[in-house]
């Protein structure tokens, strides 16, 4: 794959990382591969305020380069939980915005970042805690 490269695969292990398609885990993985990593968590959060063109959810989302921005809007459309608009401008402007599916995400987002910062303190003691009694461990 190149450095450039922004398909959205749709090979079988994608499609079904279990192996079994009668799995009942198999719904379920595919559902926290997506929104269950950081990227997409963060987009859904920035579009749950309403329409982004590109530009702006790149500068909304701190340290996301151009291409993942792009592989995780690509990814998130796939799944119906975005809806790309291209408009026939020069240059083409492009916004996007939740569904309705992805639009019904937001409330446990939400309450996942709520938590999130109502327990960071006894988090961050946790892990300077285990620091201390494993210094040498390779999880920092």
């Amino acid at each position: 794959m190149s450095a450039t490269h922004t398909a959205v695969t749709t090979g079988v292990a994608e499609l079904n990382p279990c192996g079994q398609p009668d799995h009942p885990d198999c719904g379920i993985r595919d559902v926290l591969d997506r929104v269950g990593d950081k990227w997409s968590v963060l987009v859904i959060v920035e579009l749950a305020n309403g329409l982004r063109r590109f530009s702006e959810l790149h500068r909304a989302i701190d340290g996301i380069s151009q291409r993942m921005l792009t592989l995780t809007v690509r990814r998130l459309e796939r799944d119906g939980l975005v809806l790309r608009t291209v408009y026939p401008t020069v240059p083409a402007q492009v916004d996007y915005r939740l569904t309705e599916t992805g639009a019904s995400l937001t409330h446990l987002v939400k309450a996942l970042a709520d938590w999130s910062l109502g327990h960071r303190d006894v988090i961050a003691h946790a892990r300077r805690a285990y620091d201390e009694k494993y210094p040498d461990n390779e999880m920092r």
